[in-house]
């Protein structure tokens, strides 16, 4: 952490001691790890053992609301009870009020997977900022989650939106303060606290943008469709033991 502020890549799916290493080359004092389709517990697990006194890991959840091809992202930070996918945008709303959680929105209104400015300007009790820029946007998406973040009057962010160990610390928020735990995170969002967005640039950083849009042929293909939605016993499907019957209501599948 510089004595300005902290830098924080808001959203990363990859975690291991190479990401580490290379986040901290990068100047990344915090690290928030969301990766898909694992349950709370076992992601604090990885991100206590990967955080030390030059890099905190902070545990998260992008929860994956409505069906499959209307899903809308929503990335929790603070959970203590955990959220599984594919439940209605209203019944994970309701459970982030509940948890009393930061609630940020990745990519809005991007290909499928966003929220749109409806639903962000819906829930603007919950939402604590807006995210205006990752290394998957093309001009035209940072433009539009700009203007949505405005129309709200919503703080925003940018992370690297990391599915590769060569993305993480390719972009970033800088807050005004330190951030040492998971609460400072959490307060800087809930308080708007100043911050501003950076991304690195050059030839490298463009090769690690265009292979992240590329690596969208996986995020949608019907092969991981199939391995989430059909077994019923992925950890966070909502019909999953784990959640005891609790979001059967609002589970869409």
């Amino acid at each position: 952490m510089s004595e300005e502020g902290s830098r924080v890549d808001m959203h990363v799916k990859v975690l291991d001691d190479g990401v580490v290493e290379r986040s901290k080359a990068r100047g990344i004092d915090v690290l928030v790890y969301a990766p898909h389709f694992e349950r709370l517990p076992t992601i604090r697990q990885r991100a206590e053992r990967h955080s030390d006194g030059e890099l905190l890991v902070v545990p998260a959840r992008e929860i994956f609301a409505e069906a499959w091809r209307e899903r809308k992202h929503v990335l929790a930070i603070g959970l203590d009870d955990p959220v599984p996918d594919f439940v209605t945008l209203e019944g994970a709303m309701d459970e982030l009020r509940r948890q009393d959680a930061a609630a940020v929105v990745p990519h809005p209104e991007f290909l499928s997977v966003g929220m749109s400015r409806h639903d962000v300007r819906r829930y603007a009790d919950v939402v604590d900022a807006v995210e205006v820029y990752n290394l998957k946007h093309w001009p035209h998406h940072t433009r539009r989650a700009r203007q949505i973040a405005e129309s709200v009057e919503k703080p925003t962010f940018a992370s690297s939106y990391a599915h590769m160990r060569r993305t993480v610390g390719e972009a970033w928020t800088e807050f005004d303060r330190a951030i040492d735990d998971e609460q400072d995170l959490i307060e800087a969002l809930r308080e708007g606290a100043p911050r501003d967005v950076h991304c690195r640039s050059g030839v490298e950083y463009s090769l690690a943008s265009a292979a992240e849009f590329a690596h969208l042929g996986w995020e949608n293909s019907w092969k991981k469709v199939d391995r989430i939605l059909l077994s019923g016993r992925e950890p966070t499907h909502p019909r999953h033991e784990a959640y005891d019957g609790r979001f059967d209501d609002v589970a869409v599948y």
